[in-house]
């Protein structure tokens, strides 16, 4: 007799990062996602424990998309002997080659200003893995072709579907035999601004679904609040610095501004894109553009160039970069990271944060314990680089430019679908959570639950 297949939640239990989901059965291993935690403190030091499994045992990694806290373990579980394929689409690869190796590079940089400063709580500083590890992680991803049954091992396979909420992300469907499990990663909007709506999951016996905003609705995509926000500060003569995510957000900020520029809604200033990892993610956006089987909508793919605004200056040169703490002249400054918790985001809101005529304009989730949170929340002063820095400049959080599905949105993919034996609400905060898996009990009669951090289920 077969033994029992079971999913064991390792991480977005409890909190909406550091993603993976755990498949066994008659000794094979299959993780859905490699994410890092993010955020709080509590749930960062997890990244700094012993893998929670042995990773020589895994058979495989299948990856729905590159953001960190999708990927950014893959270093750390090649450095400690996982060897098998990385399964994700060819995007998908691009960009989390480029999410690595800029993760283990400002790791090794911030590891070295910690030595340097003896700032530090550690003795001995270090990155959480650095560029060798990334390097390693690299070259085990798998590009494959959406919409084809890919082995996995023993009787596990995987097929992915467009999931609409980055470049290249998709949401996994793993079989064995006749049960089937669909895991959402995260999932986009119908009414995405570059990408196509994701597909229907169809049957699954058991779903895995995130709750990023399981107890909110968008309103629109933040279109007049944005265009409010830039015209004031830029008739103050001001900086209007925009920390926003390097793959996706930056290409959705750019192709919004240029719509606003083009419609006179604001002015038309020069616009400065400054983080490596930008610059490298929007030449993998440009080149898919190109692509006879694209992600984008049609009249994005048609547009020579829906990222240029009029001005657009792309900042390679970290010497740019550094006259961009004074520019002397009014303009929007794009930088990275999303949520000011690294990157040369951090030298321009040193720089800006102090100054009222400038202003920062939050245009992401910002998960709980980062910079861009407490911003967000109406901090006063932030801590950067060692220092607090006041805040005097405008924030502004605008909050409809998420590529998540709301929890209405989340509904209506699922709907459609036979009723599964239980969906397993994930990635939320703990009241998204409940909020959604309170609506799929009540809208659906679904069998919904919020599983806890390393919770071990049947699925068979």
């Amino acid at each position: 007799m077969s033994n029992p297949m079971t999913l064991t939640f390792l991480g977005a239990a409890g909190t909406v990062t550091g993603s993976k989901f755990l498949l066994e059965h008659d000794g094979r291993r299959i993780l859905v996602d490699a994410g890092l935690f993010q955020g709080e403190s509590a749930w960062r030091r997890r990244n700094w424990e012993p893998p929670p499994l042995d990773p020589s045992t895994l058979d495989a990694v299948v990856l729905t998309h590159a953001h960190l806290d999708h990927s950014g373990y893959l270093p750390v579980l090649a450095r400690e002997g996982f060897a098998g394929h990385v399964t994700c689409t060819s995007d998908t690869a691009r960009l989390a080659a480029i999410v690595l190796r800029d993760a283990a590079h400002l790791q090794e940089e911030e590891a070295r200003w910690a030595r340097s400063t003896g700032l530090s709580k550690h003795e001995r500083p270090r990155p959480l893995f650095d560029s060798a590890d990334a390097e390693r992680a690299i070259a085990l991803l798998r590009p494959v072709a959406r919409h084809e049954e890919i082995p996995l091992g023993g009787e596990f396979t995987a097929e992915l579907f467009r999931a609409g909420h980055i470049l290249g992300s998709s949401f996994v469907a793993i079989s064995r035999g006749a049960t089937r499990l669909v895991f959402s990663g995260d999932l986009g909007r119908t009414d995405h601004p570059l990408l196509r709506a994701p597909e229907h999951p169809g049957r699954a016996d058991h779903f895995v679904v995130e709750s990023t905003y399981g107890n909110r609705e968008h309103h629109g995509h933040g279109s007049e609040e944005l265009a409010g926000a830039l015209e004031r500060t830029l008739r103050r003569g001001g900086v209007a610095l925009l920390p926003a995510f390097a793959v996706d957000r930056t290409p959705m900020v750019l192709h919004e501004i240029q719509r606003l520029v083009r419609s006179g809604q604001v002015q038309d200033v020069p616009v400065y894109v400054d983080s490596p990892m930008a610059l490298s993610a929007l030449q993998v956006y440009q080149a898919a553009l190109r692509a006879t089987d694209t992600d984008f909508r049609d009249e994005i793919a048609s547009d020579s160039d829906p990222f240029d605004p009029g001005k657009l200056r792309l900042v390679s040169d970290p010497d740019e970069s550094r006259r961009l703490n004074d520019p002397r002249h009014p303009c929007i400054l794009v930088s990275a990271s999303g949520m000011a918790t690294g990157g040369r985001v951090l030298h321009h809101l040193e720089h800006q944060l102090p100054m009222e005529r400038n202003s920062v304009i939050l245009t992401g989730y910002q998960v709980a314990g980062t910079r861009g949170r407490f911003l967000a929340d109406g901090a006063r002063a932030v801590k950067i680089h060692g220092r607090y820095v006041p805040v005097r400049a405008e924030v502004v959080n605008v909050r409809g430019f998420s590529a998540h599905a709301d929890a209405s949105q989340m509904i209506e993919w699922l709907r459609p679908s036979p009723s599964p034996r239980t969906t397993f609400v994930v990635h939320g905060e703990p009241h998204s959570a409940q909020a959604l898996a309170e609506r799929l009990r009540e809208e659906l009669s679904w069998t919904a639950v919020v599983p806890g951090h390393e919770e071990r289920v049947l699925v068979d």
